[in-house]
């Protein structure tokens, strides 16, 4: 490590001093020089063959600013979309369509004590944000000084970016419904005695009983609660947020989707004798990726991988001494609370014995083309008031951990990155306030798992229901990280997330609620069985594992093909019992799959869930339905074996029947690959100008769905297109770093003129993981472009 350091500060050196001889063989003509305000000192980013870029700092402030600056020059209109969301400066932009929108986000902008929240953060790590708000800013102002470097979209819609605070990291909370929709649906179930029915969309895991909190009238609850949670009453025209198009079912299936996959072997388990860790997070994709790559290095950091733009840090990657991964755990981090607002005075709610005064704030909201306009914010002691209705003295509150003191998400990647061991990474982990599974492994041979995030302590309830807000509910602070499920090696030698409910046998759940909403667990299940019988498990064997396409609902299915098919399913049900279950690509009977399950999906609702639920209850869950067709009761009818036989039968001809709808008439031509594709565009694609200015990336053909562990989920609604899966994967060599791989789709940046526009796409559809270099050596190797960055004004356009 010290000779490391010494590298980095005498590199900084060196590339200050005019005429270096330090030796840069790959590299074509001079280094680039450029000077920007908010450095500290010299920094010298090397960008490898790859398109990686290695930031060599002589402060960890520096080494983030360059992190600031890089990303602002590869996703500027990205991660400034997503500020002016957040920020509820959308309308000073796009007009009054925005309103709405702007002012549902100002609601969830933290309205505490800022220089308190501040002062309450390591100092090292505030330190590092101010170094990246810095960097993110010095790129805005070369753009000003040199508007012909400005992302496209600005000039088309007319437009310039915003520049950054460090205060925002604290006032940006974001606006998230959590499980508040649940909720609602679960007290109306309730109010017409049809609460049983939930099971069948969202089974209860681990098993629990319905508790109605006392005092709450279920037949008072209706959507009109969810007030501008609702996606539907904070409308936008164009697609940073995708989420305000969909549909209720669509909004809860996309919820779920939204996982990852990650695992951790130990030596004892590895051909190595190293530690492996892997890592695959599934989120959108069809748009800008959601991460980009660097590596930051200054004397006291040492980090390489994948952040999320505009978010400082590392998310998933590896320092010189450990790998660590991520995938989302399941908290139940909202409620909503249903207030007694006083007659005559609907300022005014009671809570705990007495009449309390809303918290206010006014602000106004700028709208390009019209007057701004004044908004007034309540909260009920720091709660968001998302709707009210003074007719009915009701208003509802949203609890969130999010809003709370110390909620500082956007400040943890930092403490984690500069952390030096597991117990030094358990003090980061206080700033962690998103739900997530936490993997680790340490060039000393350790692994550990750790569950991190908000988990709010409910004395009287369990989150299921909406409360009453007489203060009888309220939380009771949250859970120290101490008290959430973790491991530190274990013995199996391994272990793995992808969303399932992982809560470890003997953990007290009954007294540290933490959630009873977890993804099926297929993709986990596939991921247990291949690790299991793999002794001595490779890099390779990860890799491959990232882009299994075993699907085990199709496994559950083929056990349940009826043994004497009709006519119309015969054809149907002989190709799938010659298939082995592989989602490929190139597979006919994985596109007939992907068109038997949605009918047989539909004629199971059809049966099995009450008319007079159907409007709450969209649709049933895919482990509940196939836990029925294997075991049918009653529900099914009086002839339950019979009846569950018909139902596969007739999704069989009706899958069939769809497949040579949208494959041909001959099967021997089907390919899901031919459905399947991987299209990326715009997000603002429907302006005809940003369309012909960012041309579509599309061509690629891919297996998997949704249950596969190499996760391309769709959405059939809007065609079969692939909307969510691991635009990022990472695999690590503990210890052998060099030898670690990654990719990422499409590239670095999201400017068509850049060079690394979209060439990892061919690479990514490919499955061809690249090699994350690390080491000095390795990087100088491969190194194709130097900048240097001097502190300073930054120097006039010639």
């Amino acid at each position: 490590m010290i000779q490391r350091r010494a590298f980095l500060l005498a590199s900084v050196a060196l590339a200050a001093m005019p005429g270096s001889l330090m030796a840069k063989p790959r590299i074509r003509g001079a280094a680039r020089t450029i000077r920007l305000s908010g450095a500290r000192a010299p920094i010298e980013v090397v960008e490898d063959e790859l398109g990686v870029p290695h930031v060599r700092a002589a402060s960890p402030h520096d080494a983030f600013f360059g992190q600031g600056y890089l990303v602002a020059r590869d996703r500027l209109f990205q991660i400034d979309m997503e500020h002016r969301r957040d920020m509820g400066r959308m309308a000073e932009a796009f007009g009054l369509r925005f309103v709405a929108a702007d002012k549902a986000a100002r609601l969830f902008l933290y309205r505490g004590d800022i220089d308190a929240e501040l002062a309450a953060i390591p100092p090292d790590v505030l330190d590092c944000a101010r170094g990246y708000v810095a960097g993110v800013n010095a790129r805005i102002d070369e753009l000003a000084a040199d508007p012909s470097l400005l992302p496209l979209e600005y000039g088309i819609l007319g437009i310039s970016p915003l520049r950054w605070d460090v205060r925002d990291l604290v006032r940006d909370r974001g606006i998230g419904m959590g499980d508040a929709d649940d909720e609602i649906r679960r007290a109306q179930l309730q109010a017409r005695g049809l609460l049983d029915v939930d099971q069948l969309m969202m089974p209860l895991r681990p098993a629990w009983s319905f508790t109605v909190p006392q005092g709450l009238d279920c037949a008072a609850v209706s959507e009109a609660d969810l007030g501008v949670l609702d996606p539907a009453n904070r409308p936008l025209d164009f697609d940073p947020v995708q989420e305000a198009r969909f549909d209720p079912e669509q909004r809860w299936a996309d919820r779920f989707a939204l996982g990852s996959n990650a695992w951790t072997v130990a030596p004892s388990r590895s051909a190595t004798g190293r530690p492996i860790l892997a890592n695959d997070p599934h989120l959108g994709i069809g748009r800008a990726s959601p991460r980009h790559m660097c590596h930051l290095s200054a004397p006291g950091l040492d980090v390489i991988g994948a952040g999320a733009p505009g978010l400082p840090g590392i998310m998933q990657g590896h320092t010189e001494r450990f790998a660590f991964g991520r995938t989302n755990f399941h908290i139940d981090q909202t409620d909503l609370f249903v207030l007694r607002t006083r007659e005559g005075d609907p300022g005014r709610y009671w809570h705990k014995g007495e009449w309390k005064a809303f918290e206010t704030f006014e602000d106004e909201i700028a709208i390009k083309g019209a007057p701004p306009e004044r908004v007034t914010l309540r909260y009920a002691s720091g709660r968001p008031i998302v709707s009210d209705d003074a007719a009915r003295n009701r208003a509802i509150a949203f609890a969130t951990v999010s809003m709370l003191p110390g909620a500082n998400q956007r400040f943890a990647m930092i403490a984690i990155n500069l952390s030096k061991d597991w117990a030094s990474l358990r003090k980061a982990f206080k700033l962690h306030v998103s739900p997530t599974n936490f993997h680790y492994a340490d060039i000393d041979g350790n692994t550990g798992w750790q569950t991190i995030g908000f988990a709010p302590r409910r004395p009287k309830h369990d989150g299921l229901f909406p409360a009453p807000g007489d203060g009888d509910f309220d939380w009771a602070g949250i859970l120290p990280v101490e008290d959430m499920p973790h491991v530190y090696n274990p013995p199996e030698g391994w272990f793995a997330s992808a969303n399932q409910m992982n809560l470890p046998a003997g953990y007290p759940y009954r007294e540290r609620i933490i959630s009873f909403s977890w993804s099926d667990p297929f993709r986990y299940d596939r991921c247990a069985e291949v690790l299991r019988a793999q002794p001595k498990h490779r890099i390779e064997d990860s890799i491959a594992l990232q882009h299994d396409v075993r699907s085990l609902p199709a496994r559950a299915l083929l056990k349940l093909l009826p043994a004497v098919p009709s006519a119309g399913a015969a054809s149907a049900a002989a190709l799938l019992r010659r298939w082995d279950c592989g989602i490929e690509a190139d597979s006919a009977a994985a596109l007939l799959y992907e068109m038997v399950m949605p009918a047989l999906s539909a004629a199971v609702y059809d049966r099995i869930v009450p008319a007079a639920a159907r409007d709450l209850i969209p649709s049933v869950n895919l482990s509940e339905m196939l836990r029925l067709l294997a075991a049918p009761d009653k529900r099914l009818g009086d002839d339950p074996a019979a009846a569950r036989d018909a139902l596969i039968d007739g999704a069989l001809a009706a899958g069939w029947k769809r497949a040579v709808e949208l494959g041909g008439a001959d099967p021997a031509g089907w390919r899901w690959g031919d459905l399947h594709r991987v299209t990326i565009a715009h997000p603002m694609a429907s302006n005809p100008a940003i369309a012909a200015a960012f041309p579509k990336i599309e061509g690629a053909r891919s297996g998997g769905d949704w249950n596969t562990p190499m996760a391309r989920g769709f959405n059939a609604r809007r065609g079969f297109d692939v909307s969510h899966g691991a635009s990022y994967l990472f695999v690590a060599d503990v210890g052998a770093w060099d030898n670690s791989r990654f990719l990422l789709l499409p590239g670095q940046s999201a400017d068509p003129r850049s060079p690394r526009y979209r060439d990892f796409y061919p690479k990514w559809v490919a499955g061809e993981m690249q090699p994350l270099w690390f080491s000095e050596a390795a990087v100088e190797q491969h190194a194709v472009a130097r900048l240097l960055i001097a502190p300073g004004a930054r120097a006039p356009r010639r």
